[in-house]
């Protein structure tokens, strides 16, 4: 019999349905994403629409953490990433909020990109996750937030 090709960058539909709805939902969003940075949407309004359409416990946080993100390091740029905020320097991601509702996780994650300038030795943390900020924890975001915009 003749070998086959594949279509190149196409997945079969064995291959799609190894993902979750979730995930193939963040896919098409951040499909969408890259057609709208073509068309120099605001990044700020799409942060600030993605937090309004967010559960009420994920957007108190998620706001809260926006405007941490916002005051630590003004210099970084709102935008979405496969519909989650996430703060760029130069056109790369330095970090990103995922809400716990986005994969039905029990924690949300606060993430740090290769981008951000958070080496600390041979290894050190790119994530966080949260059940809740404390002062203490707005603190330490803080901190984290303005190291990686370094």
């Amino acid at each position: 019999m003749p070998e086959t090709k594949k279509t190149a960058g196409r997945k079969s539909t064995k291959d799609r349905a190894k993902f979750t709805a979730d995930e193939i939902d963040a896919m098409k969003e951040r499909a969408k994403e890259l057609k709208a940075s073509g068309a120099r949407e605001d990044g700020e309004a799409s942060v600030l629409a993605k937090l309004a359409e967010m559960p009420a416990a994920d957007r108190a946080m998620a706001e809260r953490i926006h405007a941490l993100v916002k005051a630590a390091a003004p210099e970084l740029e709102s935008r979405t990433w496969y519909g989650m905020p996430a703060y760029t320097k130069g056109g790369k991601i330095v970090c990103f909020f995922k809400a716990a509702s986005k994969f039905a996780t029990r924690y949300a994650t606060f993430g740090f990109e290769e981008t951000a300038r958070l080496d600390d030795g041979s290894m050190w943390a790119t994530s966080w996750a949260i059940t809740k900020l404390s002062a203490a924890d707005e603190a330490k975001l803080s901190a984290l937030v303005k190291q990686a915009a370094g």
